[in-house]
């Protein structure tokens, strides 16, 4: 593991909350210049920014399960503030808050 990347695995995974604002969406595909597009449990599509604290350490490709924080604007634009790794992902499915039928659309 390089040294960046222990700031990214965390033992407790975050949950999206309505105080926040936060969504599970899934990966759908790569953009380019930092932004990915990204299908929400919501069923809105997102256009979602790597942030800085996350290029080069955390790699996102099509099909991840990632954690939006949206912007709170008309262009349907947001942050994305962690991305779940399979077992995270396994856990999401059992507790209701991620369907196998949005991976499934996706392609993962």
């Amino acid at each position: 593991m390089k040294e960046g990347e222990a700031e990214f695995k965390r033992k407790d995974m975050p949950l999206p909350s309505a105080e926040e604002g936060t969504v599970i969406c899934v990966v759908q595909r790569l953009v380019g210049a930092g932004f990915v597009e990204a299908l929400c449990t919501d069923g809105e599509v997102y256009m979602a920014r790597i942030p800085g604290k996350m290029r080069r350490k955390v790699w996102i490709k099509v099909g991840d399960v990632v954690l939006l924080l949206p912007w709170g604007t008309k262009d349907k634009k947001g942050d994305i503030e962690y991305k779940y790794e399979k077992e995270e992902v396994k856990r999401l499915i059992e507790a209701g808050l991620l369907s196998e039928d949005l991976l499934e659309s996706v392609g993962a």
